[in-house]
């Protein structure tokens, strides 16, 4: 059986990589300035995704989903705000 330790250090490790998934993204946002290819119905979507695991890790009062899914939150917000801020209109 798996010691409860290892099994917040699996839970950590995973939402810490789901976290900084979107970091090379918005790195990339921010060194273009463009963001027309990237899908707001996908930012959305991992945005309302991010809040249930949030609410989940409240529910279960389990610090890592918490922590975690707040971090990915806040970087996923930030490239929703850039996305919109360097999409180019349409002609």
């Amino acid at each position: 059986m798996v010691s409860e330790t290892w099994i917040q250090i699996i839970g950590l490790a995973a939402g810490v990589c789901t976290a900084v998934s979107l970091l090379p993204q918005l790195i990339k946002i921010i060194r273009e300035k463009r963001a027309e290819q990237l899908s707001l119905f996908y930012l959305f979507t991992l945005l309302l995704g991010l809040g249930l695991w949030t609410a989940y890790g409240v529910l279960r009062s389990d610090l890592p989903i918490i922590l975690t899914n707040i971090a990915s939150a806040a970087l996923n917000i930030s490239v929703i705000i850039l996305s919109v801020k360097y999409r180019k209109p349409q002609s």
